[in-house]
């Protein structure tokens, strides 16, 4: 890499797939990482690794009609119309050759997730790995990485700026290097024909939280601990337009006591959620990030999953419900007056709402909470989790176009800047109401993969 890479990545989440992308076609690509343990401690590696995929050939063999036409429609009724219009469609289209491309490239064991639905997905479109679990997404990435001989990865070091060519910073300057700090405190401003920033969003700052995201900002962080806004920062100060700052993915299923994700799978195959008092507040099915503020806005902030022992069997394909499991958080009694005395919920209250439910499962009446979707009654034995609100994650962050480019104010490309994942703001619109599952990853690894093909035609451009 003699006179400094083709692309410097920042961030070892989705910008891993960016890095080989980039290298696939020619390039050559440093990642930098501040953080030694990223293979554990960032967004990716915490996620169910749920890639949603629009017309991929696991639905074709599936039977699954699905096309990109059909997924942005299920963005737009999910967010309100809310969504950058724009990315939604860009990230819809790249969906399906995404997640081909991170099977049959990458070597990802990817396959269709059929055994439920996701709320906001109206067909089986999320493909996962077995275990679906980010951590073996990072393992399996990063070795491709260090395997790489167009790739270098440079850990534990952080970028804190991006320098411009002659002109200052903006539309008007392109990027002639990144500057990097390493843990000595020295920094060094490397040469680089484009910068890709990975760095995810600002879950971790609590003073930018509280500013954008008062409503979950009392909530648990279960996020990686670099996402602390350093796109809001470096983007900000090269004029980059910024926008949905508001929005988030947060969760209303993190398990109180063991800080393990129960998974929404447990409300899809057709638990309930209860508060305190022993009720239910809500249409669980909406989602489980719009949950998460209703959650914390409950009286003490937490709440009980309820479940019974087939629901249990059918989320063991999930690490994190097995992890959940393990711990010893999960209680289990043989009826719901033996549930109320395991729990400490009010019994007749508790009662009440499984026979409720249950009727409403079975057609006998509608339900009060407007669910419909109800894959079968609860039958006991019960089992419960206490659960607690978190955020995951910031949707909002550098506004881009359709190759990942990062924009200024007048929808101009910052010449050689580009954005994924929680750097960039992403398709959820605002709040958490319009969070489908799988726009957390999306984002992060389709636009570095779109980065990585606009970067490689422009470097191939410039050298003709």
């Amino acid at each position: 890499m003699t006179g400094g890479p083709d692309l410097v990545v920042a961030g070892a989440g989705g910008g891993l797939a960016g890095a080989l992308r980039a290298a696939e076609l020619g390039l050559s690509v440093l990642v930098v990482e501040a953080s030694e343990h990223f293979r554990r401690g960032n967004n990716t590696s915490m996620s169910t690794a749920m890639f949603p995929g629009a017309g991929s050939r696991w639905q074709k063999a599936a039977g699954v009609e699905d096309s990109p036409d059909r997924f942005a429609a299920d963005i737009a009724a999910k967010t309100g119309g809310r969504a950058d219009a724009r990315l939604a469609r860009t990230l819809a289209e790249v969906s399906g050759p995404l997640v081909e491309w991170l099977a049959d490239s990458a070597g990802l064991p990817l396959s269709l997730v059929t055994d439920f639905n996701y709320p906001g997905h109206s067909v089986h479109r999320c493909h996962s790995v077995p275990g679906r679990h980010g951590s073996s997404v990072i393992d399996h990435l990063a070795r491709r990485v260090r395997e790489h001989p167009g790739i270098d990865l440079l850990v534990p070091a952080e970028l804190v700026d991006v320098a411009t060519g002659p002109g200052g910073p903006g539309a008007a300057a392109g990027v002639r290097g990144a500057v990097v700090r390493y843990p000595d405190g020295t920094q060094e401003e490397i040469p680089a024909g484009a910068v890709l920033l990975a760095t995810n969003g600002f879950g971790a700052d609590r003073a930018l939280v509280e500013r954008h995201l008062p409503e979950i900002a009392g909530a648990l962080y279960q996020g990686g601990e670099r996402s602390r806004g350093d796109a809001l920062r470096i983007g900000g100060g090269l004029g980059a337009a910024t926008g949905y700052l508001d929005a988030y993915q947060g969760h209303g299923a993190v398990a109180a006591g063991a800080g393990t994700l129960v998974g929404w799978a447990t409300i899809i195959h057709g638990g309930i959620m209860v508060d305190l008092g022993g009720r239910r507040f809500g249409d669980e099915t909406r989602g489980y990030s719009e949950y998460a503020a209703e959650l914390a806005a409950r009286p003490g902030s937490t709440g009980w999953i309820v479940l019974d022992e087939t629901i249990v069997e059918q989320c063991r394909p999930f690490q994190d419900f097995r992890d959940t499991v393990e711990s010893g958080v999960l209680v289990r009694a043989d009826d719901a007056e033996g549930l109320a005395e395991a729990t400490g919920l009010p019994a007749g209250a508790l009662a009440r709402e499984l026979e409720a439910s249950g009727a409403a499962a079975r057609g006998e009446r509608p339900d009060e909470h407007g669910r419909t979707h109800w894959e079968r009654p609860l039958a006991a034995p019960y089992a419960a989790v206490r659960v607690v609100p978190a955020l995951f994650h910031t949707q909002g962050g550098l506004l881009v176009d359709g190759d990942a480019a990062v924009v200024d104010s007048g929808d101009r490309p910052i010449p050689g800047l580009y954005a994924a994942g929680g750097a960039a703001a992403g398709i959820s619109g605002h709040g958490a109401g319009g969070y489908l599952p799988g726009n957390g990853l999306l984002p992060a690894f389709g636009l570095a993969y779109l980065a990585a093909g606009a970067i490689a035609r422009r470097t191939t451009t410039r050298e003709n």
